[in-house]
């Protein structure tokens, strides 16, 4: 059987044109973090709509990644991408400009509508680009790095334009960016297009994003304000929509996601491990980002930069796992990567309020470099098992799950967090502090800065110090649990995925709709 064909320069080139709205779309995800209080003050920005300018954008990424997979497999990826590529950079030309929080909160749902074109398509074109699989693994290893080094970088260069520029300035950033790729994609980038017919599924559209809505806002609810009938409702309501899709799926004549591939281990067990690797990532990012700045006093800009050191490790990390996984059985690469992960968790566990500052980056740095290595890797296991034509669906699949575990790992770790903060927080007070002062402070470290700050200094300094080294305490309860999690997950993993390596380490045979092997089958135009 002949070997598939190898990748040439342009094929590298195109991956670079590639890298850019990925970048552009994660940095997106978090470049907000410093601007909101100068979009406040100058828009007169109520709480409520702050939170609708955070999370509108990743509500609706979150919502239309289903649909926008499945059709960037049926009108064209590359068609797709410039589309995504017009409609990112314009929302981001009216962001910039919004006069009013109306306008802004409109223009960021459209952001997050052309962030849902843009990020399935270029994970199904490096499928499409790269058939042999030991170079499309390392060109999905740049993908995952490019990818949570936006989300890293985004605070770094929100901070850096604040400084310099109005507040716009990061959505204006974008705009040449999409004007590049609009003249770079044509050139570099061929047109790939699955043969397939009928009417796309208008219903099955409606119902992932009404699926998806409902679950990712309520579980950022409980998050925020714990236990309500409005969140539980919505995440039931949601789950009942979301069965209701899968019924669509099994029965539509041309349906977005073909079920029949979830039989195949490789790819649900890459899925579930690509969620819980998000858990864990965003949940210790939260915690990361306060205690560099409430707890060691930093700048917002000072911890955006210290933020990024862990990232190190990031960039040899992909690497290294794709290059063990062709050596050895990918499930033990996978189980390794999560214990890597887990160590950085136990090394979390023993960081102090008087630690220095290199235990707390030692600790993350491990933590981010074993999940790159699962990242890379599950993603490359998601897209290298199902047949090129259904690349965007199944990219698009990976990238919800990543969604629904970013959010999971803010609403799961975020509330153990909480809840060891609060019942540790009191211990160490004097008794003779006032009862009101208590209550508000046992609230969060935020709290606790804010109440602090209108106190006297002695009772200033009591009442943060404790507050601080309850925060500590919470970040090590954190750190125990989620090094259980990963561990048991490396366990889990390597059980489950053990010879599910790619089949075509040496063809292009992959798994076609049914989890029946099948030989490629894709129109391919170079114009």
């Amino acid at each position: 059987m002949s070997s598939p064909e190898r990748a040439g320069r342009k094929e590298w080139i195109a991956l670079g044109v590639l890298a850019l709205p990925l970048l552009l779309v994660s940095m997106d995800v978090s470049v907000l973090y410093f601007a909101v209080p100068f979009i406040s003050a100058d828009l007169g920005v109520s709480a409520t709509e702050q939170l609708w300018i955070f999370d509108i954008y990743g509500f609706v990424l979150a919502g239309l990644l289903i649909t926008m997979g499945s059709l960037g497999d049926r009108i064209g990826r590359r068609r797709l991408l410039l589309i995504g590529a017009v409609g990112f950079g314009l929302a981001s030309l009216a962001a910039a400009y919004a006069q009013n929080p109306e306008q802004l909160i409109a223009a960021r749902a459209v952001l997050g509508l052309g962030g849902a074109t843009l990020m399935p398509s270029t994970l199904a074109l490096i499928r499409n680009l790269f058939h042999d699989p030991v170079q499309r693994g390392k060109a999905i290893a740049f993908w995952s790095a490019v990818m949570l080094g936006g989300i890293s970088l985004g605070p770094v260069l929100g901070g850096f334009l604040l400084e310099h520029f109005w507040w716009g300035s990061v959505f204006l950033i974008n705009t040449p960016a999409m004007v590049l790729l609009l003249i770079l994609a044509p050139l570099l980038l061929p047109e790939f297009k699955a043969p397939v017919r009928g009417r796309f599924d208008l219903l099955g559209s409606v119902l992932s994003l009404a699926t998806v809505l409902p679950v990712i806002w309520g579980i950022k609810e409980l998050a925020a304000h714990g236990i309500g009938v409005a969140p539980v409702a919505a995440i039931v309501a949601g789950l009942l929509l979301g069965a209701a899709f899968l019924r669509r799926q099994r029965t539509a004549t041309h349906p977005m996601i073909e079920l029949p591939m979830f039989r195949n281990r490789a790819f649900s067990g890459a899925l579930a491990a690509n969620a819980i690797g998000m858990v864990a990532l965003v949940g210790n990012a939260v915690f990361m980002t306060q205690y560099l700045q409430l707890v060691l006093g930093m700048g917002p800009l000072e911890a955006a930069l210290w933020s990024l050191v862990p990232s190190v490790a990031v960039g040899g990390a992909a690497p290294l796992g794709t290059a063990l996984a062709q050596k050895m059985d990918r499930a033990y690469v996978l189980g390794m990567g999560f214990l890597i992960a887990a160590s950085g968790f136990v090394v979390l566990t023993q960081v102090e309020v008087e630690s220095r500052l290199w235990v707390l980056l030692a600790g993350s740095g491990l933590l981010a470099a074993g999940l790159v290595m699962v990242m890379s890797l599950v993603t490359e296991a998601v897209v290298g098992t199902v047949a090129p034509e259904r690349a965007g669906s199944a990219s698009a699949l990976m990238e919800t799950c990543s969604e629904f575990g970013g959010a999971l790992g803010i609403a799961v770790l975020g509330s153990i967090g909480t809840a060891a903060y609060r019942s540790d927080f009191a211990t160490d007070l004097p008794s003779n502090v006032p009862a009101e002062i208590v209550s508000a402070a046992r609230e969060g470290l935020p709290a606790a800065t804010a109440v602090a700050a209108q106190l006297p200094a002695g009772l200033h300094d009591v009442v943060l110090t404790a507050a601080r080294h309850s925060f500590n305490h919470s970040l090590n309860v954190v750190a125990v649990v989620g090094a259980v999690l990963l561990a048991t997950t490396a366990v889990v993993v390597t059980l489950l995925l053990r010879g599910t390596n790619h089949p075509a380490a040496s063809d292009e045979s992959t798994l076609d709709a049914t989890g029946e092997e099948a030989g490629p089958a894709l129109e391919v135009t170079a114009g």
